[in-house]
């Protein structure tokens, strides 16, 4: 299969089917959509080296992600992927761990020329180091974002997020509203504290209790509730930052022979498929987490094309989606 018979497959010209294999703006959406539908119907396959010497680019994007274990970073990856695929191009994926030697290596890439941008979501205390590697190249930081406008960025208010989950609770009749937290030095972890001191400062609550798991996995949110838990004075709900933290909760729970919500109501954070798996189902405050990926996609792209555009920082909205947990 040809350049000139996908053209005569979509019934355009050569030139048009070139510019939508070079991902150029100044294609038509119907010509391009032509396209992309003879592409797929005849499985071509595009020689990649020969694209990449004629026009200097690779139409790969370096995505970093700190644990790829976490279902938010696999919804968001599912998003910059897809949004890839619609624009002609493909991701490589590295999980770094947050391990910077290993974003290092990954990130050679780009001298290379093997990758024309970079996705990031390691925790925003790596942003000042990914900052000296990446340079002047195509960069969107994920869920980390940063406030001083130098790197594009798309996350949610997770500040407002964590306030919306405290209020909820405590219009539910709920006390001692403890907290699951991760992390500090990511910033959500800081701003989602931030928000539950806050709110409970405006409902004028002065019981407050704070548990730290020492990674997002199920066994350190049992371990992190059998703390509260083993308190003078347990809570009677728990925000916990992430979905997996909250399951894990929900299982010591559950253990020490406590009913969810008639004893301790239980709230995650990032709406994953894994909120809806668990008994009783998770109230959680769900993440647009594919269009956090799509638009992060977006941005790059468009850096890709406009290097001198400048940084923009996308601030979305998340939703309380109340199940039988609370």
């Amino acid at each position: 299969m040809s350049v000139q018979k996908i053209a005569r497959m979509a019934g355009v010209s050569v030139a048009t089917v070139s510019r939508v294999l070079n991902n150029s703006d100044s294609v038509k959406p119907a010509n391009r959509q032509k396209v992309l539908a003879a592409i797929e119907e005849s499985n071509y396959q595009p020689n990649l080296l020969a694209r990449q010497l004629r026009t200097a680019r690779s139409s790969m994007i370096l995505v970093l992600v700190s644990d790829i274990s976490n279902p938010f970073c696999a919804e968001v990856v599912k998003g910059i992927e897809e949004q890839a695929e619609k624009n002609g191009y493909r991701i490589l994926l590295c999980n770094s761990g947050t391990d910077i030697a290993r974003s290092r290596s990954s990130l050679q890439l780009l001298s290379g020329k093997m990758v024309d941008g970079v996705i990031t979501m390691d925790a925003f205390s790596k942003l000042p180091e990914l900052s000296q590697l990446i340079g002047t190249a195509p960069w969107v930081q994920c869920a980390e974002h940063d406030d001083n406008g130098q790197i594009s960025c798309v996350g949610i208010d997770d500040d407002a997020a964590a306030q919306s989950v405290v209020h909820y609770l405590a219009g539910q009749g709920c006390q001692r509203i403890a907290l699951i937290n991760h992390d500090l030095s990511y910033r959500y972890a800081r701003l989602r504290q931030q928000g539950y001191t806050a709110q409970l400062d405006k409902q004028k609550r002065v019981w407050q209790a704070i548990a730290y798991a020492r990674e997002l996995s199920f066994s350190a949110g049992k371990a992190a509730m059998n703390q509260l838990l083993a308190a003078e004075i347990p809570p009677d709900a728990v925000f916990a930052v992430s979905d997996t933290l909250a399951a894990g909760a929900m299982a010591a729970i559950q253990r020490a022979g406590l009913r969810i919500p008639q004893d301790i109501a239980v709230v995650g954070f990032d709406g994953s498929e894994l909120a809806g798996m668990v008994s009783p189902p998770l109230t959680t405050l769900a993440q647009p987490s594919k269009e956090i990926g799509r638009r992060a996609c977006e941005l790059v792209l468009q850096k890709i094309a406009r290097p001198d555009a400048l940084p923009q920082c996308v601030i979305m909205q998340g939703e309380l989606v109340v199940r039988a947990s609370s």
